[in-house]
């Protein structure tokens, strides 16, 4: 069993940054692919990143790419997200996820434990 604590997130204006922290609790942490995922009020979940195991892979949602940047720090069971120039759009509930190595890593379905999300707010 794996838990997740999402740390990081809050209210900043357009073209700030944010870093989003994973902290994972359970055994075998660098046995798991990791993801962030976003979910706002009426929509689906969507990913906005993912890392394999060992870090050496990751996928970005089109819409983050060269903004996000994934990372992982298995010596403290944590994953990062590191968002740069932020948009309004960028505003929902974002979610840390950890998953078995599976060939995809961004779906939900994906993944097996999930975080209680952190509030991202970027105000224009």
């Amino acid at each position: 069993q794996v838990q997740l604590v999402e740390s990081g997130g809050g209210l900043v204006q357009a073209g700030d940054s944010l870093r989003l922290s994973c902290a994972a609790s359970g055994p075998r942490f660098s046995t798991y692919n990791m993801g962030w995922f976003r979910q706002g009020p009426g929509k689906e979940r969507e990913s906005v990143a993912a890392i394999r195991i060992g870090g050496g892979s990751t996928a970005y949602a089109d819409s983050v790419k060269g903004r996000f940047t994934i990372s992982r720090d298995s010596a403290k069971n944590t994953v990062y997200l590191q968002m740069n120039s932020l948009k309004p759009e960028d505003t929902d509930v974002y979610y840390c996820a950890a998953g078995p190595p599976r060939a995809s890593m961004t779906r939900p379905s994906d993944y097996d434990y999930w975080g209680q999300g952190t509030q991202v707010t970027v105000s224009s």
